[in-house]
């Protein structure tokens, strides 16, 4: 498949976005206090870079086929570790990096349910959006971290 010039700089854009979210979660994993969000941090690292790698992808001209895929928050229950009377600076901590992160995700999905009406190839419309859900659902199974941690 050829990419028009346009698109091929719509894809590398998102792919920029993509790198800075695994960077970004690499550094969140790093700096959570709490075992459980590092583990959270770190598959949604995963995801971000799986997002990365099917952008290459797109630029080599293969579009991955996401029908059948199936990822994200849907049976996602956390374990709380921070009681709602908890109010350490490590609760604190890791409070903030929910929030920013959910800021990202937010801001990751609305630059994909811009950025996919530039294509007119249902296929890479499909994976753009595919992966626009993937990220609402890395917001969702965050949201559910901070609120069975007391963090809403």
């Amino acid at each position: 498949m050829q990419l028009t010039e346009k698109e091929q700089s719509v894809i590398k854009d998102l792919q920029t976005q993509e790198k800075t979210c695994v960077e970004k979660y690499q550094f969140y994993e790093s700096s959570a206090n709490d075992p459980e969000l590092k583990k959270l941090f770190h598959q949604i690292g995963q995801e971000e870079q799986e997002h990365f790698d099917s952008l290459t992808d797109v630029l080599k001209g293969n579009v991955p086929n996401v029908e059948a895929v199936q990822t994200g928050s849907p049976g996602y229950t956390p374990n709380a570790t921070y009681d709602k009377g908890c109010n350490s600076e490590e609760k604190k901590h890791d409070q903030f990096l929910c929030t920013d992160s959910i800021a990202t995700e937010k801001l990751v999905s609305t630059t994909y349910n811009s950025d996919l009406f530039q294509f007119a190839a249902t296929n890479i419309r499909k994976l753009l959006n595919h992966i626009q859900t993937e990220e609402q659902n890395h917001a969702e199974m965050i949201y559910k971290y901070k609120t069975a941690n007391n963090m809403v």
